[in-house]
């Protein structure tokens, strides 16, 4: 059945077997939703039931929009939510979107505002008729949050468009015949770096990731250049988690072409609008050749498809996705890809941590059916485990502690997402236990919106942390022993300074504030830099892994200089966010279903054959790694 026949169905449907079709002015698709839109709120909320056990009957998702013509004026509805809305609930900013009869309410306790069972918002929705959406208001006040937040609500009527054209896409009536899937690497196949894949289907072309490899200039982007890739024609992209290695190249998809939507959780969405605007930032200052501008992030953010997780969506005629917990960083997801009517199963894990850290739980490993598993292998080799956390972080205390004795200055490279908030967390456990002297710790680069982006999706973190950012005084992110650095004066204080930890950008060195620091103090031998991540195969930061003592750097004239490496060198192991060997077998075992075929990308070249290697050897299965350009048939 056609989009257009769909949508009539369901309107005859409503019409003719409803109590409630009075109440409904109008219904259409608005990407993988159906929107009802409401003359008569009441009478709706009245069948709330009704209206359950419709969409199962549809299958599909409805969401109520007020008609234009029952909303309460703006002021009077502000009036209404604060005298509704408990004092305590602590709102800070209440946006009116007039094109789609929305008020998005922040707040600082949005438990309060939405009422047990959501029964303050029905509240709300029958005083003012417009339709209210609550969200929590960061702890620390975060301009790219706002931003992001405001440039939906504004761009309302555009992103409305968008949605309706995606709608009519997904629910296109099928012409292709044909039960076969394809699985191509464009990037991230026996590599680290610029992960991408298509997944195919006769009547689908979706998109899985698609990223940059920022420690590499010759394979940068992924093989976009491939036939089997016409832009126009992709159904969606599915992005698993911020890093820039997954989601760095999606602008560059609009800029080209691409209509389509970007499906990720909310969080991801906000970390990767803030990471690629740094991504672009640096590029623009270090005069290199963009492949997007700061429009093109904004197009992206529009076709973003915010879903949280265990949702289950219709993505293209034959392809649904929920996503899981994948316990790498914050929003990281899983999927699982349902392609057709039980033809076929896939999970596809991004990256993947199986183990509890100090920020989330496990990755998730029990799905509804499974039939290939397309998994992480960064740390797929067989030297590769690491130590238990705990070690990990008595090791890293060691140093700094040694480092700061002796009136030297710790360098911490860590990704802004992530590992950063990972050692933030230990270093204020750490003090609140008095473990820790009074050595201030220094936030440098985009680490402190994107911490602020971990206080505004808290829901997101293991229960543990979740409960901490929750109590104000006991959020770890908000201790005064950390002090953001606001430009090139504070940083020069830093340097000239007294001991110190400096937790900086980029993770793997490749640009960004942190090599400022390591330009001044990497010829101070008191110094200590600490690395705490993955450092990509031909990055600086793997260059002074292997003992480069003399590294070439561009210095404030232009000109390239040699930069003598005094400094001491440490890697400490363990705060990583992938699982290492131990764990990714231990995944593969507990996995349910038991997966009749795993595919081992996401890591150098070496590690992915082994790991396959392992896997096929311990479980019987049949395992795959492929190379950049290599396509396997699933089914």
């Amino acid at each position: 059945m056609a989009a257009e026949e769909l949508l009539q169905e369901i309107k005859r449907i409503v019409r003719e077997e409803t109590p409630f079709a009075s109440a409904i002015s109008d219904i259409d698709f608005e990407g993988p939703r159906v929107v009802f839109y409401c003359k008569n709120l009441g009478l709706l909320m009245e069948n709330g039931e009704v209206i359950k056990e419709f969409a199962r009957k549809i299958r599909k998702r409805i969401i109520l929009r007020p008609d234009p013509k029952i909303l309460t004026e703006p002021k009077k509805a502000e009036k209404d939510i604060r005298r509704l809305v408990p004092t305590e609930a602590g709102i800070t900013d209440i946006i009116f979107s007039q094109n789609v009869g929305e008020v998005t309410i922040e707040a600082q306790k949005p438990g309060i505002a939405i009422g047990k069972g959501g029964s303050l918002l029905r509240e709300i929705m029958r005083e003012i008729s417009w339709t209210p959406r609550v969200v929590r208001a960061p702890p620390i006040k975060s301009e790219i949050v706002r931003n992001i937040r405001l440039s939906i609500i504004q761009g309302s009527t555009k992103r409305r468009d968008i949605l309706r054209k995606i709608g009519r896409r997904i629910h296109r009536e099928p012409k292709s015949k044909g039960d076969w899937i394809r699985f191509t690497a464009l990037g991230g196949a026996r590599e680290v770096g610029r992960s991408s894949f298509l997944l195919q289907t006769p009547e689908s072309r979706v998109m899985i990731d698609c990223g940059v490899n920022v420690a590499s200039e010759d394979r940068a982007f992924p093989h976009l250049e491939v036939p089997e890739i016409r832009l126009p024609e992709l159904d969606a992209v599915i992005l698993t988690h911020a890093h820039l290695d997954h989601c760095g190249f999606v602008p560059y998809l609009f800029k080209y072409g691409f209509e389509g939507p970007v499906y990720c959780t909310p969080a991801t969405r906000d970390l990767a609008v803030l990471l690629q605007l740094d991504y672009v930032g640096i590029a623009e200052r270090e005069d290199r050749p963009l492949p997007y501008n700061k429009r093109d992030i904004t197009t992206f953010l529009r076709h973003c498809i915010p879903l949280d997780y265990s949702d289950v969506t219709d993505i293209a005629p034959d392809v649904r996705i929920t996503f899981h917990n994948a316990g790498h960083i914050l929003g990281s997801a899983i999927a699982h890809i349902h392609i057709g009517e039980g033809i076929y199963n896939l999970v596809y894990t991004g990256d993947l941590k199986f183990d509890s850290t100090r920020l989330l739980s496990p990755a998730v490993c029990t799905f509804p059916r499974l039939e290939t598993l397309i998994m992480d292998s960064t740390y797929g080799g067989a030297e590769d485990i690491q130590p238990f956390r705990a070690n990990a972080e008595k090791e890293f205390i060691r140093i700094v502690t040694e480092t700061t004795k002796r009136g030297g200055k710790v360098i911490v490279p860590a990704f802004a997402v992530g590992r950063a908030q990972e050692v933030m967390v230990l270093l204020e456990d750490y003090k609140r236990k008095g473990l820790l002297d009074g050595t201030p710790v220094y936030l440098d680069g985009m680490i402190w919106e994107a911490t602020a982006i971990h206080t505004a999706y808290p829901e997101y973190l293991s229960p543990e942390l979740r409960e901490r950012i929750f109590r104000a005084d006991e959020n770890p992110f908000i201790s005064d022993l950390f002090e953001r650095v606001k430009g090139p004066d504070q940083r020069a204080q830093v340097i000239e300074g007294d001991p110190a930890i400096i937790i900086s950008t980029a993770g793997m060195m490749a640009g960004g504030p942190v090599l400022e620091y390591f330009k001044t103090l990497a010829p101070d031998p008191r110094n200590t830099l600490v690395f705490v991540g993955y450092q990509c195969e031909g990055s600086l930061g793997r260059r002074i892994q292997k003992g480069w003592r003399e590294v070439p750097l561009r210095n404030d004239k232009g000109r390239v200089a040699e930069v003598k490496v005094n400094m001491e060198i440490q890697t400490v192991e363990g705060f990583s966010g992938h699982s290492d060997r131990a764990q990714l077998l231990n995944y593969v075992r507990r996995a349910s279903p038991k997966p009749q075929r795993v595919i081992c990308v996401h890591g150098d070249e070496n590690n992915c054959i082994s790991l396959a290697s392992a896997l096929h050897k311990l479980f019987k299965v049949e395992t795959k790694a492929p190379r950049s350009l290599e396509t396997i048939r699933l089914h």
